[in-house]
C-alpha cells in the first residue's frame, strides 16, 4: 500500500502478485477493492498495480474535473514513477474508460489493454440508464447511504464528507457528450473490447467497436491470418451484466487469455 505524487495527484495504489505487471482499473464509486474476488486470479501470475482513481477509494479528490482522459495521464505517470516496462492496462466501466485513455494516449507506455464495459459513444448507451445517470448528484448522497458505494467510501476515503461532492463530479463526467470513434479507428495497442451480453450499451455497440478495430470483417482463416491486424479482439460474457461482470471468474479468464498472447 503506497501513494504516487504523480500529474498533480496523490494517487493511492497497491500491488499484488508478481510476473508481468499489469495495472487493474476499477470502475466508477469504487476503488481497486471492487476486484476482490477475483484478484487471486490475476496475482497468480501477474505483478497487478491496484490504483484507487480520482477521488475514489483512498485518493483524495482534487481541484480538477474526473474526466477519463485526465486519469489516464494519471495512469501514464504512475507507470514511468514505478518504473514499468510496458505493462499491461485493464479497466471495467469508469476504468474501462479510463484504460482505453491510456492505450490512445500513451501507446509507448502499453503493451496491452483490456477495455471492459465501456462504450465509445454517450449515445450508445441505453436511454434509461442516461435518463438514471442524470440523477447523479450530491443530492442523491442521502438516499445511498444503504449501498456498498457509501459504505466504501465512508470506510476508506481520505475524506468521508467529499461523497456528495464526487456524485456531482461523476454526475457532471456523465453528462457530456463524448465520442472516441475516430480515436478507437487509430489505436495502435492490442486491445480486448470486452462486455456483458446485458451491458449499459447492446451488444452490437461493441460489435461495432471491435469493426472500427478491423475485426469482424472477414472469416478469420485457418492461421488467424484474417483476424484484425492490430492483434484486437472481442469477448461478449454470457449470463452477466454491467453490475456483476467485475466479480466473475470469466472477465479473468478472458482476460488472462487475451494478456497472455505474445506480440
Amino acid at each position: 500500500m503506497a501513494y504516487a505524487d504523480v500529474n498533480g495527484i496523490n494517487l493511492y495504489y497497491e500491488i499484488h502478485g508478481e510476473g508481468r505487471p499489469l495495472v487493474l482499473l476499477h470502475g466508477g464509486l469504487g476503488s481497486g477493492e471492487m476486484f476482490g474476488p477475483i484478484l487471486d486470479l490475476f496475482a497468480a501470475n501477474h505483478q497487478v498495480i491496484l490504483p484507487d482513481l480520482q477521488g475514489h477509494g483512498r485518493t483524495a479528490d482534487i481541484d480538477r474535473p474526473i474526466d477519463i482522459a485526465t486519469m489516464a495521464d494519471d495512469i501514464g505517470a504512475l507507470i514511468t514513477h514505478l518504473g514499468l516496462e510496458n505493462p499491461d492496462v485493464a479497466g471495467f466501466s469508469l476504468g474501462g474508460g479510463v484504460a482505453l485513455q491510456v492505450a490512445i494516449r500513451h501507446p509507448e507506455k502499453v503493451r496491452r489493454a483490456v477495455v471492459a464495459s465501456a462504450g465509445i459513444r454517450r449515445d450508445a448507451t441505453y436511454p434509461e440508464i442516461l435518463e438514471q445517470q442524470g440523477q447523479v448528484t450530491g443530492a442523491a448522497a442521502e438516499f445511498m447511504k444503504e449501498t456498498p458505494m457509501y459504505e466504501l467510501y465512508q470506510r476508506v476515503a481520505p475524506r468521508p464528507d467529499d461523497f456528495p461532492r464526487l456524485l456531482d463530479k461523476i454526475g457532471e463526467a456523465m453528462a457530456k457528450d463524448f465520442d472516441f470513434t475516430e480515436d478507437v479507428r487509430g489505436l495502435q495497442v492490442p486491445t480486448l473490447i470486452m462486455a456483458a451480453d446485458a451491458d449499459m450499451c447492446p451488444p452490437s455497440h461493441f460489435v461495432e467497436v471491435f469493426g472500427l478495430l478491423d475485426g469482424g470483417l472477414r472469416d478469420g482463416g485457418w492461421m488467424g491470418e484474417g483476424r484484425p491486424k492490430g492483434g484486437h479482439a472481442l469477448a461478449i460474457l454470457p449470463g452477466l451484466t454491467h453490475y456483476n461482470l467485475v466479480d466473475s471468474p470469466l472477465f479473468a479468464s478472458a482476460s488472462l487469455a487475451f494478456l497472455a498472447k505474445q506480440d
